[in-house]
């Protein structure tokens, strides 16, 4: 039996307790007043409005509580944007839990038993402009049957074929399912070798060896079983779930794909068994800027990985010479969402990490070399995010001003006991947040600016972000523990300009996940941009770029960096709407 022996864990409770009420599921009294980022009164738009119920996402997350305070019970569920169907629209993808072992159950949700769903977006655009959004839920003639108790989501067009596979993350054994073109899928986990049975949570698509076929990292949490599971106890009595330290930490997994269809585990070869932890979070970038595709993971009360690549089918872990690999004390934080970008247009990736209560939030900014500051608290993020145990997380510009602003969804992993009542069985629920980017230089806690959406306390686990309705602004997609998903649509951004592009490759009409894109202005002034679908908390995000221009209408120089090492440029990109690029299309440099 272990009890909760981490310093100052009571007061850090009570303080989260004071910080997010008590109302679960229910808007949090807030002041009634919207206001721009810019400070400007506008009491006629929230800034994003949740859209799930009246879009059709009538998904209800069951994660089988029994009462024995098992550890998956908290960990999920991930969620996913992807266009499946290739129409030019954003599906959703959500992961369902499922019951765990025996004793008092929490009934599942009527109807069928609970599982996965995957929705089609049939957006509608009308001739004056206005959209319809409408999801449509076409699991069982998908063909996807997910098994266990599910986790995460990862996306990528893993055979090169134009159609995005799905990559499911679960309590047990992981998924593969293959997109045959025709709206169903086909379980190829077994085949591919793809099926670790750990603990899998995070998972990443990227090109590591820029050999044109997507590999994949899957991050393994913990050794633990059912069987083996520990009971644990909060100080003052109550039993409680168990921290991370309880049970230790699974061997993450790397595959390379074989570019015929299966994949090779290559995790002793590349280097990445010698050192792991917990793994919550993983996001792919060049944090070096050398041209090749790096790999930063998120451990939970461990020490952090970056795997920094060594052009040679191999890495090597960078992140304590990097200054990642810890918090600005020394200590082992515990990291849950991960997200990688250039929040200060500089032209290196800086990093956000969601974390525990009384850790507060952490923000690596990047030198350029792949050396990092933690800048948290002079940049105004430690301080408003103390309170909060955070997980999915990603850089978004909310209102396309050309400067990457924070979400972070949040959800505690011990019980509020205060809070404890037949209402709320699962008291872990806290309110999310938003920070607003000041022009790069710092951020503004602008949560209670947002709408009536982020006044919510639920248990958020898994955000994905993408542009939902195609109006150039990213939405935000939040999946909650026992609770109802979240759409919730930007009604912001769509108010100032910006451009749209989707990245594909040459020889494969597939997203090139991992390209840079450069919007170089008129006035000199330039915005660093990725294409990627990782990142975040077990969650698939839009592929797409979106860069927000502000009130100018000028079209930039778009430049653009692709994975294999080619750069191009494009100089007559339409404003306001997406364009496909294709490498080889745009002027070499």
């Amino acid at each position: 039996m272990v009890a909760w022996n981490r310093p100052g864990w009571f007061s850090i409770l009570s303080a989260g307790l004071l910080a997010c009420g008590t109302d679960a599921g229910r808007p949090v009294e807030r002041d009634g007043t919207a206001e721009s980022p810019g400070g400007h009164a506008d009491l006629a738009v929230e800034w994003f409005v949740d859209q799930a119920e009246a879009t059709g996402l009538d998904f209800v997350h069951f994660n089988g509580m029994t009462g024995q305070f098992y550890q998956p019970e908290i960990m999920g569920p991930g969620v996913g944007m992807l266009d499946y169907d290739n129409d030019g629209d954003l599906d959703v993808y959500l992961v369902q839990g499922s019951t765990l072992g025996h004793g008092p159950q929490t009934p599942p949700p009527s109807g069928p038993p609970p599982s996965d769903r995957l929705y089609r977006n049939d957006l509608a655009v009308h001739a004056d402009g206005t959209r319809t959004l409408r999801f449509t839920d076409v699991t069982d003639e998908s063909g996807i049957r997910a098994h266990g108790y599910g986790m995460g989501v990862a996306s990528g067009d893993y055979d090169n074929d134009g159609w995005v596979d799905v990559y499911l993350t679960r309590f047990g054994r992981n998924q593969l399912f293959r997109n045959q073109g025709d709206g169903t899928f086909s379980d190829v986990s077994a085949e591919t070798g793809t099926d670790d049975p750990s603990w899998g949570i995070p998972a990443v698509f990227f090109d590591y060896d820029r050999d044109g076929w997507l590999d994949l990292f899957v991050g393994n949490y913990l050794n633990y079983t059912l069987e083996t599971h520990t009971p644990c106890y909060f100080r003052a009595g109550p039993p409680d779930y168990c921290p991370p330290e309880v049970s230790p930490p699974q061997p993450s997994v790397l595959y390379h794909n074989r570019g015929d269809g299966t994949f090779d585990d290559v995790t002793a070869a590349a280097g990445l068994g010698r050192e792991f932890g917990p793994a919550l979070g993983a996001a792919a970038a060049d944090y070096d800027n050398d041209g090749w595709i790096d790999l930063f993971v998120g451990n939970d009360q461990r020490e952090n990985q970056l795997w920094i690549n060594q052009h040679d089918a191999t890495f090597r872990n960078m992140a304590l010479l990097s200054g990642v690999a810890l918090g600005a004390a020394g200590e082992a934080k515990a990291d849950m969402g991960v997200d990688a970008g250039d929040f200060d247009n500089d032209g290196d990736e800086d990093l956000f990490i969601t974390e525990l209560t009384g850790q507060g939030s952490t923000l690596y900014v990047n030198d350029g070399t792949g050396l990092f500051e933690d800048q948290s608290a002079r940049r105004g993020v430690r301080g408003p995010s103390l309170p909060h145990t955070g997980f999915g997380a990603g850089w978004l510009d909310l209102d396309n001003d050309s400067w990457l602003d924070l979400v972070a969804v949040n959800g505690f992993v011990a019980q509020q006991l205060d809070a404890l009542g037949p209402d709320t069985p699962f008291p872990l629920h806290a309110r999310n947040q938003l920070f607003h980017s000041l022009g790069g230089a710092r951020f503004e806690d602008a949560t209670d600016l947002a709408g009536s959406a982020f006044a919510l306390s639920e248990v958020s686990r898994g955000a994905a972000f993408g542009d939902v309705d195609n109006d150039g602004d990213v939405d935000l997609l939040i999946g909650n523990t026992a609770g109802p998903v979240r759409l919730l649509v930007n009604n912001l951004g769509s108010r100032n300009h910006w451009i749209g592009v989707r990245l594909v490759g040459a020889a494969t009409p597939r997203d090139m996940v991992g390209a840079r894109v450069a919007a170089v202005r008129a006035d000199g002034s330039t915005v660093w941009r990725r294409a990627r679908a990782d990142g975040s908390y077990a969650s698939a995000n839009d592929p797409r770029v979106v860069v927000g221009l502000g009130e100018s209408a000028e079209v930039p120089l778009v430049r653009v960096t692709w994975p294999s090492g080619r750069v191009e440029e494009w100089v007559d990109l339409p404003v306001d709407r997406y364009t496909t690029l294709t490498e080889g299309g745009g002027r070499q440099r």
